[in-house]
């Protein structure tokens, strides 16, 4: 009889408060008037049988007391349980680490192309940028850089000549920042890296939470990242051999040049590298392999434009991949076998945005869904 009573007091709620929204919910009277006889009832049994065993004159009324004040008791607390809920987002359902990642993921792609007038409407190649160069930083053998502590937030590191023009990513991701002001730099700017390559059409990149917010003491040494200017395969070999990388990596993740274009006023370099520099593709590999490469005659530093259109060029360090024989092998490779490039490409940035990141065992791994 008592859990009957309990049940109808906790029967449902079907008022508020101080008007509609308040949040301040009570329970229904006829319900309640329902629940009181039947408590009731159940104490003066109850009492009867107590003052029998007891022999005692007023153990009744008390239990009787007891009984109505446990049953008002569970009501209050049912009302309050209800009242802390609706007012208290921290009594909200936790989310799940998927979901919230890819709430930020979301948010990331919602940006990429809110500027029509910035490079072909989108931010997505100087994101992947920012990326690449916050975690291209990596040294091996120190165990230093990579995108971990997100230095590049400092000068002079900021500063840094690899560096010039991804200001531009990291002020358009500070209001996401703000947002979500849990998420550490060096994890937003990988995922924003991430984000880039699926919005724009590339593969599916594994991703991990994990990096920590560092200091301006920590900022890496100028000279980590390529210079474009250099002509010798052994300078590419001596950047990525220095980040743990293979040829095969160091073909396949160069093969992000298909996306965005160099700007005169940072790099001095001039132009995109492909035809269509907003869609991810394997046209890095295309267009070195099948368009005439000249040297571009102007004032700026030396570079090269395609002699069929002169729309299009490569830097210095780009046409190495045209003569060294191992680096050619798998340029060959990538350019006709789009589907491989796609594979090697999403295992070869996740080793990258990965270096000299440590995760917890217990760290799971987001595939996120395209916007």
């Amino acid at each position: 009889m008592a859990s009957v009573a309990l049940k109808l007091l906790r029967s449902p709620l079907i008022g508020r408060f101080g008007g509609t929204g308040s949040g301040l919910m009570v329970i229904g009277g006829g319900a309640r008037s329902r629940a009181l006889p039947l408590v009731r009832t159940f104490a003066e049994k109850a009492g009867e049988a107590g003052s029998q065993k007891s022999g005692g004159g007023d153990g009744g009324g008390r239990l009787i007391s007891a009984v109505i004040g446990a049953a008002a008791g569970a009501g209050g607390y049912y009302f309050f349980l209800n009242w802390q809920k609706g007012n208290n987002p921290s009594c909200e359902k936790t989310e799940s680490p998927r979901t919230k990642y890819q709430k930020v993921y979301d948010d990331i792609a919602k940006i990429l192309e809110e500027d029509s007038n910035y490079d072909y409407g989108s931010y997505g190649p100087v994101f992947l940028r920012l990326a690449w160069h916050a975690s291209g930083t990596f040294d091996k053998v120190s165990g230093t850089g990579g995108s971990l502590k997100a230095t590049m937030r400092f000068e002079p590191e900021s500063k840094h000549d690899a560096n010039a023009g991804l200001h531009v990513a990291r002020e358009k991701l500070e209001k996401i920042k703000q947002k979500y002001s849990w998420i550490s730099y060096g994890d937003l700017w990988t995922l924003a890296g991430v984000v880039a390559i699926q919005q724009m059409g590339g593969p599916i990149i594994p991703w991990r939470a994990g990096r920590v917010d560092g200091t301006a003491s920590e900022c890496t040494p100028d000279g980590r990242l390529p210079d474009g200017a250099n002509p010798t395969p052994q300078h590419a070999r001596d950047i990525f051999y220095r980040m743990g990388f293979n040829d095969q990596e160091i073909t396949v993740l160069i093969g992000a040049h298909t996306l965005g274009k160099c700007h005169s006023e940072r790099s001095g370099f001039e132009g995109p590298w492909t035809a269509s520099p907003t869609s991810f593709s394997n046209s890095f590999y295309t267009e070195l392999l099948q368009k005439t490469w000249v040297e571009k005659k102007w004032n700026g530093p030396k570079q090269f434009e395609d002699k069929e259109t002169g729309e299009l060029m490569m830097l210095p360090a780009d046409m190495v991949f045209l003569k060294d024989k191992e680096f050619k092998k798998w340029v060959e490779i990538y350019g006709k076998d789009e589907s491989k490039f796609f594979t090697d490409f999403a295992q070869a940035w996740k080793k990258l945005i990965e270096l000299g990141v440590t995760f917890k065992e217990d760290t799971p791994e987001f595939k996120f869904k395209v916007l």
